[in-house]
């Protein structure tokens, strides 16, 4: 599955109704479908590998639900400390830290370095 295939599949799968349940728990909606966690990973399911090419196109679109995929199907060793950076500042919503920590950066070999010096920032 290619990322025109992907973002296709993710746009089929909108629901305004689930947009506006997620503005009700302060995720910012801006570029957002609405698709659930469960069906996001149900299209991660689909990569029997890690995809860390797809990942970095998806991260790059800009849409909400094709960043967290991006998390899902990123290979952690591949994952550079200047990507975790670039990512982290592009960050808007807590749901999208939650999930970019708990399926890729924790399992990255820079998590206990990132923690420690993400933790001691002044900025968010």
């Amino acid at each position: 599955m290619g990322f025109d295939s992907i973002i296709a599949l993710i746009k089929s799968q909108a629901s305004p109704k689930a947009v506006a349940g997620m503005m009700k728990f302060g995720i910012n909606t801006t570029n957002t479908y609405g698709v659930s966690i469960p069906a996001l990973r149900a299209i991660a399911k689909e990569f029997r590998k890690r995809n860390h090419a797809i990942a970095q196109e998806l991260w790059s679109s800009g849409i909400h639900e094709a960043r967290l995929l991006a998390s899902m199907i990123d290979d952690p060793n591949l994952v550079t400390e200047k990507q975790m950076e670039k990512w982290v500042n592009d960050f808007n919503s807590w749901d999208i830290c939650d999930q970019c920590c708990s399926n890729l950066f924790d399992r990255t070999r820079y998590a206990y370095k990132k923690a420690d010096e993400w933790s001691s920032r002044r900025n968010e």
